[in-house]
């Protein structure tokens, strides 16, 4: 079998798989495996994680809407990422029903990132989040506060492009939603990402929010401050009939005190003209509208490939997110294949659903949409 450090297998029953992971565990006891399953195949997970078992493999991994392998998508199957030696772990739920604060959630996320020894060099937190939770910002701002510096962060949301809550986090027994997977990897040198946008000059304040809800922006409706933006910006009319249409094309974009501007994307809205993100809009952000038709994929590819740190010549662990995607199904294939033909490794990972990260690896981790990410994964 294969000793590669990524393997992909079309469907998550192909007695491969027992061979591989059996194969692995015989070159390096104690390896465990991080999984990648894509959400048509969500039914088999339980068989993964019996296998795994009966190799007697750890197993830590998430759905996601499709899986990256090569320089194209994949709509089926499982990517298998060897880990050389089994993390120290947690699989943390009920964030939604909790404030983030110091409390007990935050102890367990802290105690993985503690358990790194610092002798060994600078490791990476890897954080696996059910992209349901209304509050990852927060929960992710808290963690930051309680450990700083000490480790990278690198981080995907998992689940259904849907937005359908379902389970999408694993390990060998559980499988569980609306919670996250923590993960201390001292081997990886964290990872960058990048969007490819820009302000514009207009800029406005989202003067009511809660959590991933915006309210009202500048004092007014939501959804009828965003229309008007959107027309006089962009000649575009939207309205509640055709909001779903064309909110993926107008993004927020969140600028901060630095000038980063962090992406929201738009995917809901209710009965009061108030607006749903993927991701928190704190009250009184700055905020501008983007177009999606703006990001230029050749700033988005150039950063990650000057900012990649590369200590070594294996996989490289590529994550797209699922509404750049949506925007342009033919231009994301053509950004990704660009990627590809940028870097001289194979490229691995999935379609999320929000990215944790920073465009430079020492950077303040924060909770992103729209974005490409890559991490080297030599020394996973």
């Amino acid at each position: 079998m294969a000793r590669e450090a990524v393997c992909y297998f079309e469907s998550l029953r192909d007695a491969a798989i027992g061979e591989q992971l059996a194969d692995w565990s015989a070159a390096a006891p104690g390896a465990a495996v991080l999984a990648f399953v894509a959400e048509a195949d969500r039914g088999d997970i339980p068989q993964l994680q019996q296998q795994c078992r009966a190799a007697g493999v750890q197993l830590l991994g998430g759905m996601f809407p499709e899986l990256l392998h090569g320089d194209g998508f994949r709509r089926r199957g499982v990517l298998l990422f060897r880990l050389n030696e089994a993390p120290v772990y947690s699989l943390v739920e009920g964030l939604s029903a909790g404030v983030p604060g110091r409390n007990a959630a935050i102890e367990r996320m802290a105690e993985v990132a503690v358990s790194m020894d610092p002798a060994r060099g600078k490791g990476t937190l890897l954080l696996l989040f059910d992209a349901m939770v209304p509050t990852i910002e927060s929960w992710l701002e808290t963690l930051y506060q309680r450990i700083g510096r000490r480790v990278y962060y690198l981080g995907f949301n998992a689940g259904s492009e849907t937005f359908e809550p379902m389970p999408c986090l694993f390990d060998n027994e559980r499988l569980v939603q609306d919670a996250v997977l923590v993960a201390a990897l001292p081997g990886l040198g964290g990872g960058v990402l990048a969007h490819g946008y820009s302000a514009p000059e207009h800029l406005f304040t989202a003067t009511s929010t809660q959590g991933n809800r915006i309210e009202s922006i500048d004092w007014r409706p939501a959804l009828e401050v965003y229309a008007e933006l959107a027309r006089r910006e962009y000649g575009v009319e939207i309205t509640r009939e055709n909001f779903y249409e064309h909110a993926v094309h107008f993004p927020f974009g969140l600028v901060r005190a630095t000038g980063e501007v962090v992406v929201r994307i738009p995917v809901a809205l209710d009965d009061s003209n108030a607006l749903f993100c993927i991701g928190e809009v704190p009250e009184n952000a700055i905020l501008c509208l983007l177009r999606a038709n703006d990001a230029d994929p050749e700033d988005a590819v150039g950063e990650l490939v000057r900012n990649l740190p590369r200590d070594g010549t294996g996989q490289v662990l590529a994550c797209y997110c699922a509404g750049r995607r949506m925007h342009d199904p033919v231009r994301a294939a053509a950004e990704l294949r660009q990627l590809a033909a940028r870097l001289p490794v194979p490229l691995a990972g999935a379609l999320t659903l929000g990215e944790i990260g920073s465009s430079t690896r020492e950077g303040y981790p924060l909770f992103h949409n729209a974005t490409l990410v890559v991490a080297d994964w030599s020394g996973a």
